[in-house]
Formats: structure tokens, sequence, C-alpha cells
């Protein structure tokens, strides 16, 4: 077979119309998929493709992984609509999240940063299980999920999205890209979204979804020197959102403060300016050099009934990496050192909780491949902290292909971070419960840092079934806390507790995924996950609440031939069951106030078909939860939103029911 292809394209080459004048490119295309799994990378790394991205509505961050099988995704309470992710049975605040490798959700923006980027924007995303690069930091436990941006040397010259929703959701994107002269090019991003109806399908007389509005621009430039070895980028982002929720007949403007009607209101205001500089030595294409700055000022006035909490952020960030070889190219290495800089405003209430963090640190990476069957990287950096001291971290992952189309990896790591119990539970301000810290000694509203150990090991086999393409898979993570800031809902339904770890903490995760195309264009996604999730609490060891210990996930997509002019189908259903979870204790409430031990197990579908008429014209439309499942008693105290027993952060299910969706998309290539 390799003479016949080596014998036409000698003939082809012979043949005039093919001469060095006429000849410009030769391109090799091959269906991409839309998840993408690597069996020479040496970390456990998923890539979610722009193709993938698409498979659903997909407006911000927080909704581009409801077709990932890794990525467990919820609503993070009764009231605000905002999604929460969740990996390795931990929540969002253990993994790293970056934008380009930058740190992007942490701090202030915890609870609603996913829906500060718009999934438009979004060019490709890397989820890596367990212990990340050391060359992004100490704070990452449960893994990494980074986010590539479109780049504007590559963007098309126009594009726009419109999005509508039977919740009352709208939504605008349009992209406009310019190449300025040979080298630089330009973005501008302009996105809004508004819901203007108010909905309440579970008749508990509060909203189930927020009155909102937000405004996101950014505009970003590219500098491509190929030549020279330069490469920059320049990004510049404004961003205003805005939620309102609460009992339907809640006015802001006359019952603020009061408590004729419980009421809500959010309120963030960012600015994002970032750089990165990238050099590659001409003579040597192995060894490059790379700076990162980036500065964000995050703003959140919010309050939630009579409970008030404001926050803002002023963070700077810089890393300076150098990546080279050690005598040949199977031999790598890259070091760097970084700095970061953290100003909080907080307040709760009347309480005054601002600080100043600080840290610079030092890292080393050493990685081997031989380019076969083995690779292993190996890294530690050094930091200096002003609360958090002079600490290691290490991390380990090897890769090791026994055979074809197999591949074993394992990874080791520990991970730092300071707890943000605030920004991080902000869901419990929309309840009765008294925030206490029991703790007082520590240096981070009293409490010590977080500090985890998390181990990993991981198997993927491809291979043929009746002929079509099928690959199996495992991987079991434990995560160990040394120490973790226990958040207690265990203990009294009135109360929340704060305080440091006094015994045991583990995460264990168990993932197992069966894929197959059934035949071309048709093909199966599925996962069964479990999770043993366990605290020592002051009253015992139980399993973390609102954690299913039990899921399981499946994903069908088929695709028409692409026809006439570009026209095609595309057809994407999606399928998850979430077992059952324990609840925060409830047992002192009155009777109707009362929930059960664990939350009934439910099942959650989703669909979308896609139209393309051509290349730059497709339309869409889609539901979610099309079974229309609700939880059946959401919000606790409900007729009594002031009084003892009032909760809105027990959300284990949807509240809204089911969701339907259109919308287009247009492009000028």
């Amino acid at each position: 077979m390799q003479k016949i292809i080596t014998l036409v394209v000698m003939i082809l080459l012979s043949n005039p119309i093919f001469s060095q004048e006429k000849l410009e490119e030769v391109k090799i295309v091959k269906k991409q998929k839309g998840i993408q799994k690597s069996f020479t990378v040496t970390g456990n790394t998923t890539l979610i493709t722009s193709k993938e991205l698409l498979k659903a509505a997909c407006c911000n961050l927080a909704e581009s992984f409801e077709t990932n099988p890794s990525i467990d995704v919820s609503f993070s309470d009764a009231l605000t609509g905002t999604k929460q992710i969740k990996m390795l049975g931990l929540t969002s605040p253990y993994l790293m999240i970056t934008e380009e490798n930058i740190p992007s959700v942490r701090g202030a923006s915890q609870a609603y940063g996913l829906s500060f980027t718009p999934g438009t924007w979004v060019e490709s995303i890397q989820i890596t299980k367990g212990a990340g690069s050391v060359v992004n930091g100490y704070e990452s436990i449960s893994g990494q999920i980074n986010t590539e941006l479109l780049k504007p040397i590559n963007d098309i010259p126009f594009f726009l999205n419109a999005y509508g929703s039977t919740d009352s959701r709208f939504e605008l994107n349009t992209h406009f890209n310019k190449k300025i002269s040979d080298k630089w090019s330009s973005s501008l991003f302009l996105h809004g979204n508004t819901r203007v109806a108010k909905n309440d399908m579970n008749n508990d007389g509060f909203l189930d979804n927020p009155l909102a509005k937000q405004i996101n621009i950014l505009n970003r430039y590219q500098y491509y020197d190929a030549e020279r070895g330069w490469v920059s980028f320049v990004n510049f982002r404004y961003m205003n959102d805005k939620k309102q929720t609460g009992e339907l007949d809640f006015d802001p403007d006359s019952d603020k403060g009061t408590t004729n009607y419980w009421g809500s209101e959010i309120n963030t205001e960012r600015l994002d300016v970032s750089t990165k500089v990238g050099y590659v030595f001409p003579e040597m294409p192995y060894q490059s050099i790379g700076f990162q700055n980036a500065f964000n000022s995050h703003n959140q006035q919010s309050y939630f009934g009579l409970n008030q909490y404001n926050i803002k952020q002023s963070s700077y960030y810089s890393n300076l990496i150098f990546n080279s070889i050690i005598n040949n190219t199977m031999n790598k290495f890259a070091a760097g050192l970084n700095f970061s800089y953290d100003k909080y405003q907080e307040f709760v209430n009347v309480n005054d909780h601002s600080r100043t963090d600080n840290s610079v640190g030092a890292f080393f990476e050493y990685t081997y491949d031989n380019g076969g069957d083995f690779s292993v990287i190996l890294g530690g950096r050094v930091d200096n902290h002003n609360r958090l001291g002079t600490f290691i971290t290490p991390r380990l992952h090897l890769r090791y292909n026994p055979w074809e189309k197999g591949v074993l990896r394992f990874s080791a790591g520990r991970g730092k971070r300071s707890a943000n119990i605030f920004a991080e539970n902000q869901q419990l301000f929309a309840s009765s419960r008294t925030f206490d810290v029991l703790d007082t000694n520590g240096k981070i509203y009293g409490l010590n840092p977080e500090i985890a150990w998390n181990y990993g090991l991981s198997f993927a086999q491809n291979f043929l079934l009746f002929g079509k393409s099928a690959d199996i898979g495992f991987d079991f993570y434990r995560t160990d806390f040394q120490n973790q800031v226990v958040v207690d809902v265990l203990q009294s339904p009135q109360q929340v507790l704060f305080y440091n770890l006094n015994g045991n903490s583990v995460a264990n995760s168990l993932q197992l995924e069966f894929n197959y195309e059934f035949f071309k264009h048709f093909n199966l996604r599925s996962a069964y996950k479990f999770y043993d999730v366990r605290t020592d609490y002051l009253s015992g060891n139980y399993q973390k609440p609102l954690q299913a210990k039990h899921r399981f996930f499946g994903n069908l997509e088929y695709e028409t031939h692409i026809g006439e002019k570009g026209k095609q189908w595309k057809f994407d259903y999606t399928f998850n069951w979430i077992g059952e979870q324990r609840l925060p204790n409830t047992a002192n409430n009155p009777i109707n106030d009362r929930l059960p031990e664990f939350s009934p197990s439910y099942s959650l579908m989703n669909a979308q078909i896609t139209r393309t008429f051509s290349s730059s014209f497709e339309m869409y439309v889609g539901g979610e939860n099309i079974g229309n499942y609700k939880q059946e008693k959401a919000i606790l105290g409900s007729d009594t939103p002031f009084g003892s027993t009032f909760d809105t952060s027990i959300a284990y299910a949807p509240v809204f029911g089911q969701m339907y969706y259109a919308g287009l998309r247009f492009k000028i290539k």
C-alpha cells in the first residue's frame, strides 16, 4: 500500500500542473472528533474542540461540559440558575481554571465566574485530571481546565450567533476580525444576554431563574512574525453582569432592605487586561521564552434578603517561562518564576474581612519522552506566600504504552490553597443560616490553608468491535486532604460551620468509559462514575452532601453526509442518571420544612438538532431536561422567607423543568 501511495505522489508531482509555480498547498483532511484523547500525551488530558461545543446551546463556559463525561454539571442553588462544575467528586475551587494558561476563575469569581466567558469565544478546552503542571501554579488539587480563545490570526472576518429559549433568555454574539498588517491581527467580541420574564414553574412564589442582563466585550490583538520567532497577544476586556431574583412581587426600588418581599441582586463589574509575549529561537526551535502578565478588577455588590455581601478583588499575575532541552529533544525542561498579588475588599454585612495576599515562586519541570512508548514529567516548585508560608509543591506524571493503541498513566502531586469561604459558598447567604467560624488561629478567616495529595491511575485501549472503532478506559483518582476547611451543613439547619479538618477527608473517584462507532457518523459515548467522598464532621464521618455516589452518562451523535453546498443534518442526544445524594440536615425543622436524609435518584435528557444550509449559515433547535424532572421542594420555608427555616441552597435537581431553545449561526469567511 505504501508503494502505491508513493508512486501516485511521484506521478502527480511529475505532471506540469503540479509544478512549483502552481502548487501552493496540499491538504490531508481527516474528520475531527469533538472530544479528543491522545495516546502520546503524558498527562490524562481531554481536548474539547469547537465542534463539540456546537453540540449544545453552550451559552457560557459553565454550560460547555454538558456532553463531556469527565465533568459533572449541576445547579448551585434554587434561585440564581448558576451551574457549578465538579471533577473527581470535588467542586470547582479545587480545580485550577485558566484562560490561555493564565488563572481566571478564582477568589471572588468562584461562584459565577464560569458564566462570564461566552461559549462562542472558545476555540478549545483542555481538561487534565489529577495533579496539574507546576508551571501553572500550586493551587490545583483535582485537576486543571484551560480554555483557549479564538485566535485573531485564524479567525473569520465576521460571526453572528443568536439564541432564544422558553425560559425567556436571549443572547447575541458577534465577532469581528481584521488583519491589520502582515503581522498584526485584531478581533472584537461582543456578547449580550438578558432574561426578561418572570418564571415560577413550581408555584412556590419565587423566580426559578433570575432576571438578568450581561454585556461582555473583548478586544484582542495578535502579533506573529514566524521568521523572527515572535508571537504576542494583548487583551482588553470589560464585563457587566446584573441578576435579580427572589419572590415574584419583589421590587428592588421599594423592597430592598425591608421584609416586604424577599429579594436579591447580584451586580458584578469586571475589567481584565492581559499580555503574552513569546520568542522561539530561530536557530533552536526547541528553545523558547515566554512572559505572561494579567491584571483584573472584579467588583461584586450583592445582597440576599437582609444579608449583604460585597467583594472587590484586584489582582496581578506574572509568569516567566523558559523552555529548552538537555543534550537532545528526548530530554526537555521548563523553568521560570511567577508572582501573584490579590487585594480583597470583602464585607459580610458589617464585618470587614479585607486582606492582601501575595506570593512569589520558582519552578522547574523535566520531561523525558523517548518518542515511543514511555514518557515522564517530574516537576517541583518553591513558593513563598505571605499567609501560607514557604512550601514545596512536587508533581509527577508517567505514561507507558504496553502495546499498540493502549496507554497506561499514573500521576501524583500536592496542592495548597486558601479557602475563600464566603465567595465560594455564596448560595448559603440565601438562607436563614448563621455563618460561624470555629477556628481563629489561622491566617485566612482564622483558618489554615487547605493541603491535599492527589494520586491517579488510568488506562485506555482502542480496538475494533464488529469491524467498527471502539475504545474502553478507566481511571481511578484519590484525593487525600492533610487539611481541609470543612463546610458543615449537617450540624444544624440554622447554621453553617467552618472549621479546620480534624480527622480524615478523602475523595475517591472511579470512571469507566465505553465509546463505539455503530456506523459511519453515528457514535456512542458512555461512562459510569462512582464517587466516595467522605469527611470527618463534628457529628461523625459522612458522605459529602449534594454529591451523588453513582452517575451514568450517555451521548449519541449522528451526522448525515455533507450534501450539495454544504447542507447537512446533525443530531445529538445526552442522557444523565444521577443517583441519590445525602442532603443537609433539616431534622430540627417543622415537618413541612424537612427533607429526607437522601434525595431520590433521577434522570435528565438533553437533545439538539442542527441544520446546516451552507458553510456560512446554520440553525439549531434543542431541549434541556426534556423529561421535565423538577425538584419537589426546592426552597424550604418559602411561605416565610424571613423565618428560621428559609433555605434555597439545597438544590439537588433542576427547578425550572423542561426548557427548549432555538438559534442560528452566520459566518462571513
